[in-house]
């Protein structure tokens, strides 16, 4: 057992994104072993137990990152952030821990290729409740880990994120069952070909509109540490007045994209930054989407407010007309969950407590309706879905992604976000302070990107699409079919037996 424990973390730390040493293939260890640990548990106990601290080590070294904006920006000890990503993981490793528990009753039951499906449903409805529950957090999606193999990610367009989590993990069981069934070889090989087939129709055949859409992204670089003091305001601004203004030259902008809170200050505030903003937008006629937060009065007599974390659109007349409030807040960085039990305050260093945005729409610029997807949004399919459902024809993700540093979180998050692309068949502009921002095609395919820690500007056309893909036709009934093919597999598996008459 120890040795599938170190197989499944090794899987899982080689398998998704890293600085060092990214292989996505490795990622299907992770799925094959915790199947392994049920298969070969001798006792539902074991399973459980084993499975946990197979997910446990595979999640710190995955979600090691946590540290970073706990200790660094939240200014807590370091024998108290240390613990942050152990206690992630270990929560997280829960859910892991019931799917080898659910594979030690299911391979006692089944076998053969209703085994391997039967896990892949399994594992489909665990990520999804692993990205719904208690707020949701779904970051080791299976199916992000093969972002860099374009052909791969494919059948999410069909069966989403998570199905795609589901059929490679129906695909790592036939491997491993490849000799022990003579069903599973042919089920491998089928689902191989139905990956790799699928990959290259989409890929190398299905047309898409040319790009006509001339688009910048301006990263900043702005320090962290620095961003929320007042004396630096002038400074940001400036930084991003002065890519803004080379980016038009070169390249003829017709939208121009800052990342989220690109502005630490309230740009609805009549303000000499407020003022130089909107007459870059009027001088140059561009579109500008930028971050800032931004508050809403609810009482004129005792001055309460809300405050929001929002994204902007600024028209080529200067004028502030259109915006979007992010909706799916980070519980501990921009609101607290449960404040009178933590002892500290809010991780993020800014203004105070957000609320969640309501009704929002994509911002219409310049012919493209952009579906707004603020730094965390990127990583759940139904903001996405809910966008393009209310017209947008293109997506946009503005993040800060410098509280990570140089760690495995940015490219992580760049990976999930990608998957929103091949969901939806649209294109996806991802924006960040300081990296990795980037163009992906509505298959997924990360055009190019910027360098991480450099003020830099990227700039590509882009093509407004409406076209709606099967998994967005059919979203709710995948989810569902999903959930309730789940709930049948489980109790099908704790029924129990009826006993043959002696």
């Amino acid at each position: 057992m120890l040795s599938l424990v170190v197989f499944a973390a090794l899987g899982a730390w080689i398998g998704f994104a890293n600085p060092l040493l990214h292989f996505p293939l490795a990622a299907l260890l992770f799925p094959l072993c915790l199947s392994w640990i049920g298969l070969r548990a001798t006792s539902a106990k074991k399973a459980f137990k084993y499975g946990w601290i197979a997910a446990l080590l595979a999640g710190v070294g995955i979600v090691y990152w946590v540290v970073i904006p706990v200790q660094i920006y939240g200014a807590l000890p370091w024998y108290i952030a240390l613990p942050c990503p152990v206690l992630l993981a270990g929560i997280l490793g829960l859910y892991y821990a019931g799917y080898s528990l659910l594979m030690y009753k299911a391979g006692r039951r089944l076998q053969g290729v209703s085994l391997c499906l039967v896990a892949g449903v399994l594992w489909a409805a665990m990520e999804i409740a692993m990205g719904t529950m208690f707020s949701g957090f779904p970051w080791m999606n299976l199916g992000s880990a093969f972002v860099p193999w374009v052909y791969a990610i494919q059948p999410a367009s069909l069966v989403g994120a998570y199905g795609l989590s589901g059929i490679l993990t129906s695909l790592a069981v036939a491997l491993l069952l490849y000799s022990t069934y003579r069903s599973t070889p042919l089920l491998a090989v089928s689902l191989i070909l139905f990956i790799g087939g699928y990959g290259v129709y989409r890929v190398d055949f299905s047309k898409q509109p040319e790009p006509d859409v001339m688009v910048s992204i301006i990263q900043g670089n702005v320090d962290q540490a620095q961003k929320w003091e007042q004396k630096f305001q002038a400074e940001t601004v400036n930084t991003y007045i002065q890519l803004t203004q080379e980016a038009i030259q070169k390249n003829h902008s017709k939208i121009v994209v800052w990342p989220e809170t690109a502005m630490p200050f309230y740009l609805q505030d009549r303000t000499p930054f407020n003022d130089s903003i909107q007459g870059l937008a009027k001088d140059s006629g561009v579109h500008i989407v930028t971050g800032s937060p931004a508050y809403n009065v609810i009482n004129l007599k005792t001055r309460a407010y809300n405050l929001l974390n929002r994204a902007w659109l600024i028209d080529e007349t200067g004028r502030m007309t259109q915006s979007y409030d992010k909706e799916h807040l980070v519980p501990f960085g921009e609101y607290m969950p449960l404040q009178e039990w933590v002892p500290f305050e809010k991780l993020v260093k800014a203004v105070g407590n957000f609320v969640p945005g309501k009704n929002n729409s994509p911002l219409i610029s310049d012919g493209i309706a952009l579906g707004v997807l603020i730094c965390y949004e990127g990583v759940f399919p139904e903001l996405a879905q809910k966008q393009v459902e209310k017209g947008a024809s293109a997506l946009l993700n503005i993040s800060n992604d410098a509280w990570f540093g140089d760690t495995s979180a940015p490219r992580q998050h760049l990976n999930l976000s990608a998957m929103r692309a091949v969901e939806q068949g649209r294109w996806l502009i991802r924006c960040t302070n300081n990296g990795i921002s980037a163009f992906i095609t509505p298959i997924g395919s990360v055009q190019s990107t910027t360098v991480q820690f450099k003020a830099e500007t990227l700039s590509s056309q882009v093509a407004p699409i409406k076209d709606k893909t099967i998994y967005h036709q059919y979203f709710t009934r995948i989810k569902t079919s999903i959930i309730i093919l789940a709930v049948l597999s489980i109790g099908f598996l704790f029924f129990p037996r009826r006993k043959k008459d002696t």
